[in-house]
């Protein structure tokens, strides 16, 4: 099968230090066809990066040009629906990164255009690829017999770590008046979910959800399935910090989400029964091919026994993209679709809600002394 002819809606951070590079790498599979950004000198650099690469001038050209097989939307959150569903109309496969939208509202826009469209769309959660993550689904313990899941998200922004490994251009170039009604649609978009009038740290929070905590939600369904509810629901320090209790019936699953400067990552899932303890150990994403590890611990006659698989310095991304394309000649059905981003996006209403009705529980309790 010759190359797939992939076009990137979007060239930043991401695109720069992952997308790009792997698309390369994977050269048997996909050949860079095509290039759109709202930044020129995004796009002149790529263009001179990838001798393959041809410029467009708008996403919408790009999607719908005939030399252009898979559409990689890699924009900004609040575009994802628009260039979704035209890509959808063009009849072209779909790489999608997370969060697939903003709202389940379009969510559900997009999947009412599904029962007609005969291409592959594949959400990009490549936390679900990681080695560790794979390898671990074989090491769980019965789900009945789950009594305890930890998840960590305690972490620094990926710029912290692109600087001191990668040359990554953060444009000047873009139009103010782009930049500004960009915003105003995001923040509509994030409001619909949180409120007219929700506080800065609850936009702030769900912002959040969608962004960094998507990944590991996301990898929870995954790995365990699906909740109940959502017991619980906190954010703290300005929405940055967030604090979730997920109801599975005979356990509970906890995760906290920290961002902060340090400049450090620690990002795991832990699953224990009564004799076992399965944790998977991330590391930051955006050096490609740090490993993943995963302990597994059992209760032994002389005390805990444990294994360790890995360092496993087989690339999520690489995975990711490695899955995209077997879907695609297979004409198979990925996991990570969008109705499985539905739910996840389903719950992070839950979630705002739960931190909606746990403030306004604390201010009748602060009233009421």
């Amino acid at each position: 099968m010759a190359p797939l002819r992939v076009g990137l809606v979007g060239l930043g951070e991401v695109a720069q230090s992952i997308h790009l590079p792997v698309l390369a790498d994977q050269c048997d599979r996909w050949t860079i066809g095509g290039v759109y950004d709202v930044s020129p000198s995004l796009v002149a650099l790529a263009t001179s990066n990838y001798a393959t690469a041809k410029a467009y001038g708008s996403a919408e050209a790009l999607i719908n040009s005939p030399d252009i097989d898979v559409v990689f939307v890699l924009s900004s959150d609040d575009t994802h629906s628009r260039f979704v569903r035209a890509a959808i109309e063009a009849d072209k496969h779909i790489l999608l990164e997370k969060p697939a939208c903003l709202t389940v509202r379009e969510i559900d826009e997009l999947l009412a255009l599904m029962p007609a469209y005969r291409k592959t769309l594949f959400v990009g959660y490549m936390r679900r690829y990681a080695p560790a993550y794979l390898a671990a689904r074989n090491e769980l313990p019965d789900h009945a017999d789950i009594t305890h899941v930890r998840i960590f998200d305690l972490i620094s922004e990926g710029r912290h770590f692109l600087k001191k490994s990668r040359n990554i251009l953060y444009p000047q170039d873009i139009d103010p008046a782009l930049l500004a009604r960009g915003a105003k649609e995001r923040d509509a978009l994030i409001r619909e979910i949180v409120g007219a009038d929700a506080p800065v740290d609850l936009v702030r929070a769900y912002r959040g959800l969608t962004a960094l905590s998507s990944h590991h939600i996301s990898a929870m369904r995954g790995l365990i399935g699906e909740p109940s509810r959502v017991i619980a629901a906190h954010r703290t320090n300005g929405g940055a910090n967030t604090s979730v209790t997920f109801d599975y019936g005979h356990f509970a699953c906890l995760y906290d989400a920290v961002v902060d400067d340090l400049g450090l990552f620690d990002a795991m899932i832990e699953v224990r029964s009564n004799t076992r303890r399965v944790r998977i150990i991330y590391d930051t994403p955006y050096i490609r091919s740090l490993p993943t590890r995963l302990v597994v611990t059992d209760a032994g006659l002389l005390g805990p026994v444990t294994k360790t698989f890995g360092p496993l310095y087989g690339d999520a991304f690489s995975n990711e993209l490695e899955t995209f394309h077997r879907h695609i000649v297979e004409g198979t059905k990925p996991l990570t679709d969008l109705a499985d981003s539905r739910r996840d996006l389903a719950l992070m209403a839950e979630i705002v809600e739960r931190m909606r009705q746990s403030e306004t529980a604390g201010l009748k309790a602060g009233s009421a002394i």
